[in-house]
């Protein structure tokens, strides 16, 4: 059992493993942000535009189940809230491209200021540098 746990221990602390569970908690973050941009900032004034139209209560009411109790509220499709959830993913997705698309920028920027090898000497001083070392052999 010990040493089950020393390997969970070892697998926890690594660094990718942390690394994830960071970036799953600032995603998770960013998509609240995200979906309150959205349903906040972005839907009203598109509502607005096409005549007042609330997305997050469109919705299309299901006729009463005449099996159903007295008072039970009537099924609703609310096709609203899908297509805010849409674009939400929409928008997190395009925002996550382009995270990436600046990283990968970064590391081909980063890889091309990398110095290069020195350049291989010429030809005549390779071949001194040749004739020393066998002199220094015999």
């Amino acid at each position: 059992m010990k040493k089950m746990w020393q390997e969970f221990k070892q697998f926890a602390m690594r660094g990718n493993v942390i690394d994830l569970a960071v970036g799953i908690i600032i995603g998770g973050a960013f998509g609240k942000i995200v979906s309150s941009i959205v349903s906040d900032i972005i839907m009203p004034p598109i509502g607005w535009m096409i005549g007042g139209v609330d997305f997050s209560q469109l919705k299309i009411v299901l006729p009463v189940n005449p099996l159903a109790p007295e008072g039970v509220a009537p099924a609703a499709i609310n096709y609203g809230a899908f297509l805010q959830n849409i674009i939400d993913f929409l928008i997190v997705a395009f925002a996550v491209f382009m995270l990436i698309k600046g990283i990968n920028a970064i590391s081909r920027k980063k890889k091309s200021e990398e110095p290069k090898a020195p350049a291989a000497p010429p030809a005549d001083i390779q071949l001194l540098t040749e004739i020393r070392d066998l002199l220094k052999k015999s």
